[in-house]
């Protein structure tokens, strides 16, 4: 009778524990989905123009952001009537006040006389003399534009078919848009999982630094944990209804026969 009630009681704790552990999971899943679901809103890109970071037909994934906050080195969701009025996806390069110019003498993009590396385009950017490095410009035409203030600077990495503020140059604004026009930014390829999208480290010495990173990791974090609480604690019951079997099952002694 003792062995049995220690039995019980120890069932009785682990099917509350499994209980808990559900509980927990499914707060944990459905919590980090809402979250996400919130804060985050995808997007099919149809373009290649700002390959290879996202490539056409990508899923991403674009936090809901105010255009006041984005920062050089951002890829943003825009809409705006002198690009045709549809969803567009670019990198700022140059926000208010800014000089954004190119190419200089080693083939780089400057912002205010300062020369940025740009790892992310496709031969990762000149970084030295284009003629004895075998890489290509930051751009294959030279522009020069003054961001107004209030205004954005947008480049595709692709550049040599990205239709971007360079195409705009003669608009008024010199091809920038308006903060107010930027609908999220983009922290992930969500599809292929090419994961997060990473803050460019050249763009961080300049004033404003760049942006922090979205709540994406924690979201899938939660996630994750949620769905590992759940299937540990489903699976609890059967595994210890499984195991209190075995430990009833009748010893047979040797001298038995």
């Amino acid at each position: 009778m003792s062995g049995s009630g220690r039995h019980d009681g120890h069932g009785r704790l682990g099917n509350a524990l499994s209980n808990l552990a559900v509980a927990v999971g499914c707060v944990l899943f459905l919590g980090g989905f809402a979250w996400g679901a919130v804060v985050y809103k995808p997007y099919t890109v149809p373009t290649d123009s700002m390959s290879p970071t996202v490539n056409a037909g990508d899923r991403v994934l674009a936090e809901r952001v105010d255009g006041g906050d984005v920062r050089r080195g951002d890829v943003v969701v825009f809409t705006d009537s002198a690009w045709g009025a549809v969803p567009m996806v670019k990198r700022v390069v140059g926000v208010g006040g800014d000089k954004v110019a190119c190419c200089d003498k080693d083939g780089r993009l400057t912002v205010n006389g300062k020369a940025v590396e740009e790892p992310y385009l496709r031969d990762g950017g000149a970084s030295s003399s284009p003629a004895s490095a075998g890489r290509a410009p930051a751009s294959p035409q030279d522009f020069t534009a003054d961001v107004p203030e209030g205004q954005l600077f947008l480049l595709g990495d692709e550049r040599n078919t990205s239709l971007d503020s360079r195409v705009h140059l003669e608009d008024p604004g010199q091809g920038s848009v308006p903060r107010s026009a930027v609908q999220a930014r983009v922290d992930a390829v969500a599809w292929p999982m090419n994961g997060m999208i990473g803050r460019p480290e050249a763009f961080a010495a300049l004033p404003g630094g760049v942006s922090s990173e979205g709540p994406l990791p924690l979201q899938a974090g939660a996630l994750v944990a949620g769905a590992v609480l759940i299937l540990g604690g489903a699976a609890y019951g059967p595994l210890a209804a499984r195991s209190a079997r075995r430990s009833e099952r009748p010893k047979v002694s040797a001298g038995a026969h």
